[in-house]
């Protein structure tokens, strides 16, 4: 397999009106997302697609509907609001032509069942800024923060600066998830007005992550040398799916490359593969491809984080 190793579009999107984004959760009294008691923003659109997503909703920039068909009474009231006629009544729940719908919303506040959702809002800044003032104490008294996350935050890398900016402004800490996959110039954006970043690394063979995840890691790897440049510290965090991550020669390129082209000094997060996002799959009519798959034992575990400590490197499990 040829394995092109080119960035994205140096050329940004453009991001129209940066002050104006599209959110598909706020999660409150998040501990996982960096330092204290956090509050996680998660913005819509990524240019992967990693089969063990956990936020199938968050792929695609455009708002998408979805469907709890154990919910459906079959009402048929979304049936009467769908103007391309793209809902049907299915033996249990609805179906919907994905070829047809416009996810233009219109079935979600009809549907007296909740069956019905709308993935994705847009919110302007000072909406969003109002949301996050409301767990400022949270922030002061646990040294937490704001983390913006996805999707990937880089896709409109303007707008989250914006975020990270009137975060650090109202005194807030930031920090960002994000898969690294973008140019340099969208990384530094963001960079200015940063505190943490929470960093993937996937797959370290070339190849092997283009073919898994749809895309090249050459950029993923020169812009995590990017963010320690501009001195901003860094967490690696490695999703652990059985199989494409978890092989004992990945998980210590993995470790040579923070040891030997990082820093010893940079920490790294395991995230065990768990099966929590799989109904969201059902809910949009895609296919989750990893089904078979079970969470890794204990054991090994253990065994993946005592390699990384053998290597020098701080480690610590994130359930």
């Amino acid at each position: 397999m040829t394995v092109v190793d080119v960035a994205p579009e140096e050329e940004q999107i453009d991001e129209g009106d940066i002050r104006t984004g599209r959110i598909f959760n706020i999660q409150r009294f998040s501990v996982q997302d960096g330092p204290g008691i956090r509050t996680a923003v998660f913005v819509k659109g990524c240019p992967l697609r990693c089969p063990w997503c956990c936020n199938p909703e968050s792929q695609n920039s455009f708002l998408e509907v979805g469907h709890i068909d154990s919910l459906c009474n079959h009402c048929g009231r979304c049936l009467e609001v769908c103007e391309p006629k793209a809902i049907s009544l299915a033996e249990k729940g609805i179906h919907i032509d994905r070829d047809r719908c416009t996810n233009c919303g219109l079935c979600v506040p009809v549907c007296a069942a909740n069956a019905m959702r709308l993935f994705g809002q847009d919110l302007s800044l000072d909406e969003l800024l109002d949301e996050l003032r409301k767990d400022s104490l949270y922030y002061r008294n646990s040294g937490g923060g704001i983390t913006v996350s996805g999707g990937e935050v880089l896709l409109r890398p303007k707008h989250t600066a914006a975020i990270l900016k009137a975060a650090q402004e109202m005194g807030y800490h930031t920090a960002i998830e994000t898969s690294g996959y973008s140019t340099q110039t969208a990384l530094d954006t963001v960079l200015e007005y940063l505190d943490l970043a929470l960093y993937d690394l996937k797959i370290m063979d070339p190849a092997k992550h283009l073919e898994v995840t749809g895309v090249p890691n050459g950029p993923i790897l020169r812009n995590a040398k990017r963010v320690l440049e501009r001195g901003v510290p860094m967490v690696i965090r490695v999703p652990l799916i059985p199989g494409l991550t978890t092989t004992e020669e990945n998980i210590r390129e993995i470790a040579r490359f923070v040891k030997e082209e990082l820093d010893p000094g940079v920490p790294v997060n395991i995230l065990p593969y768990h099966r929590f996002g799989m109904a969201k799959y059902d809910m949009l009519d895609r296919q989750y491809k990893l089904h078979d798959l079970n969470p890794i034992p204990e054991e090994e575990l253990q065994d993946i984080l005592h390699r990384f400590e053998e290597n020098g490197l701080a480690c610590e499990i994130i359930r």
